[in-house]
């Protein structure tokens, strides 16, 4: 039995009998990519999670073929100049779901299929507690790329996963990493067959919904405290950066080239 929390817009909520919640994320048609009002619908669905007391496991996935392709570049680039106005709403209602994810006292078990990309796909997989991903999954830092810089808090959270080093590799050259490589790094939890990622996943939350809830909450908190005041002290600045990049030249040559399908040609201003 199935109960919806949220049951339509661009993100959904659903709450079974076993205490798994079941976000998506239902902007199919954009492979989920991320503007401010499906950034408000998703702060919304944590806000609601966090206000269930029947919860026990939160299970995060992504309609249609991607788990969450990153920012909506399409929409970032209609803005123009309110470019960096834009974004610095955007990136305050990211963090603020980033927060609500770290903070939530149940774990939250991220199913990555299709692409992971940016602060959108890449950031919710670094703040998730444990992370699924069907084998032919792709993961993609992906904000350099486009004359921008990390936000959702992966300026923190991807070298405490992986390593300084690893992470700065990602992040200044952008490879897109296999679900074999990001399970080789730390970067997620475990990699199984595509046809298996549903019911996989669902497995493991509801194996998760099953234990010692509150023991596997205060465990959660202990383990992401040491990191959690970081986390919260370089969003603000996470936010500024972006913003203050997004007005760049190669900000703007970075969406125009992916709205084009070339590469961009930078400058370096």
């Amino acid at each position: 039995m199935t109960e919806r929390l949220i049951g339509d817009g661009l993100v959904l909520l659903d709450l079974d009998a076993d205490g798994v919640g079941h976000l998506r994320l239902n902007r199919p048609e954009a492979s989920n990519g991320m503007n401010v009002d499906f950034l408000r619908a998703l702060h919304d669905a944590v806000l609601t999670a966090h206000g269930e007391p029947r919860l026990r496991a939160l299970l995060l996935s992504g309609q249609g073929p991607n788990f969450c392709a990153g920012g909506d570049v399409k929409t970032f680039a209609s803005k123009g100049a309110d470019l960096p106005d834009y974004l610095r709403q955007a990136t305050s209602w990211l963090q603020a779901c980033v927060q609500g994810l770290l903070s939530l006292q149940v774990p939250v078990i991220a199913s990555v299929h299709g692409y992971a990309a940016g602060g959108g796909g890449f950031g919710l997989v670094c703040a998730s507690d444990l992370v699924v991903a069907g084998e032919s999954a792709k993961f993609l830092a992906g904000a350099t790329r486009v004359g921008m810089a990390p936000d959702a808090g992966v300026s923190v959270t991807l070298p405490l996963l992986v390593g300084l080093r690893k992470a700065l590799d990602i992040i200044m050259t952008n490879p897109v990493l296999t679900a074999a490589e990001a399970l080789e790094i730390g970067l997620i939890t475990r990699v199984v067959p595509d046809g298996e990622l549903e019911a996989q996943s669902l497995a493991l939350a509801r194996s998760l919904a099953g234990g010692a809830t509150r023991a596997l909450g205060a465990a959660k908190r202990l383990v992401w405290s040491g990191l959690g005041a970081r986390v919260e002290a370089q969003l603000p600045e996470e936010a500024r950066t972006v913003a203050e990049l997004s007005g760049s030249a190669d900000a703007l040559e970075g969406l125009a080239a992916v709205i084009e399908r070339r590469a961009p040609v930078f400058g370096g201003r």
